[in-house]
């Protein structure tokens, strides 16, 4: 007989994940130049850059029994291609021989296009990567000066295309929208360009004013009114719409791809995988411990010089915290929740608990029961923030 604990157990750290292998972060804190939207750890004094290398280094010697193996590893940023080539190639290999990554891992690295060389391109590729994500966020250069990017337009489109030739089996670019003053006929035309260069993934980020930035002090002081929400609702409609026709799935609230090349590093996030994040500002989540290093280079550097762990603090979630975030998480995905599974891994039951609520965004148009999921609609993916209430 096998005995199935009342919902009201305790959750398992095993039942939490499903059945993915955990995913590796790297976050390298340097950029040419700051964004005035940019909300992410990041410094632009280049000179430190073998410094936080040797400091890397030492982080991973630390963590390199944390798991077995690694499905996926994403270099994020900053802006990792502001590294030379063969530092960038080294620390790849460096990363593989501390850590097993598996065969046929997915490779991610984010690259701004004015950094983006024959050169470049190729050390990445005998690196082993084979996602290359591309920060473009728009196709026009007035666009990209209010944005405080350091590329041009046809920086952009000559990044993507050399990308293509060099043999990159996948490649993302990012874009932003809602930017003032706005319109949809604008922005249509700017996914249009973007689709032309017939990208695999492409991401689209309402622009935000992030807490402490330069964007989020001119909206304070109204020298920057960004679109209402009645016209932010269009654009993400429109969006999903557009590229939708396209050929790409609405996979998550920010995020299409052609089928298969969704982001497989990413979508761990979403569903309790375990990850590893090393680097100044990076998150490691695992069974119900949610951890993250110092958002401070200095910091970094002090804490792994003295031999320490770089971790500011840490956390350890309660049932009730971990059920709430699967739902908030699972509601931003097209594949929406599984409630068969939700049941088994967080011992409860929605449509018990919940099914009143879930009758009624139903009949709002904003979710549906389909073959055991609850998903949310177009419409739902566009308060998808405000779904997880229920």
């Amino acid at each position: 007989m096998i005995y199935d604990p009342p919902e009201t157990a305790p959750l398992h750290e095993d039942r939490l994940g499903g059945d993915s292998l955990p995913g590796l972060y790297v976050h390298i804190p340097f950029c040419v130049s700051k964004c005035p939207y940019c909300g992410f750890y990041s410094v632009t004094d280049l000179s430190r850059i073998p410094a936080y290398l040797t400091a890397l280094r030492r982080e991973m010697d630390l963590c390199r029994r944390w798991v077995e193996c690694f499905d996926t590893l994403y270099i994020g940023g900053g802006t990792p291609s502001v590294l030379p080539a063969e530092e960038l190639e080294g620390l790849i290999t460096a990363l593989r021989g501390t850590f097993t990554i598996a065969a046929g891992a997915e490779i991610t690295v984010e690259t701004n296009p004015a950094d983006i060389t024959p050169g470049l391109l190729a050390e990445l590729r005998r690196a082993g990567v084979n996602r290359l994500n591309i920060g473009v966020q728009a196709f026009d250069d007035a666009t990209l000066a209010f944005l405080g990017r350091r590329h041009s337009s046809s920086q952009a489109v000559a990044a993507v295309q050399l990308a293509r030739e060099t043999g990159f089996p996948n490649i993302g670019l990012d874009l932003i929208y809602g930017l003032p003053p706005s319109s949809i006929s604008a922005w249509l035309a700017a996914l249009d360009k973007a689709v032309g260069l017939a990208p695999d993934h492409i991401s689209c980020y309402q622009l935000t004013p992030e807490a402490g930035t330069p964007l989020a002090e001119r909206c304070r002081l109204g020298e920057i009114i960004l679109p209402g929400e009645s016209l932010q609702a269009d654009l993400f409609l429109k969006t999903s719409e557009f590229l939708e026709e396209k050929g790409y799935i609405h996979y998550e609230v920010s995020n299409f791809a052609r089928p298969g090349a969704e982001s497989r590093h990413n979508s761990k996030y979403w569903d309790h995988t375990p990850y590893l994040g090393l680097g100044p500002g990076a998150h490691s989540f695992r069974g119900r411990e949610r951890r993250w290093n110092h958002p401070s280079l200095p910091g970094y550097l002090k804490d792994l010089a003295a031999g320490r762990p770089p971790v500011e603090a840490a956390e350890v979630l309660t049932d009730g915290q971990l059920r709430l975030e699967a739902l908030f998480l699972g509601l931003r995905t097209k594949r929406g929740i599984d409630l068969k599974d939700y049941r088994r891994r967080y011992r409860y039951d929605l449509l018990t608990k919940k099914g009143k609520t879930i009758a009624s965004l139903a009949e709002q148009g904003l979710a549906e029961i389909r073959n055991g999921f609850l998903r949310p609609t177009r419409a739902g993916m566009a308060v998808a923030d405000s779904l997880a209430l229920i």
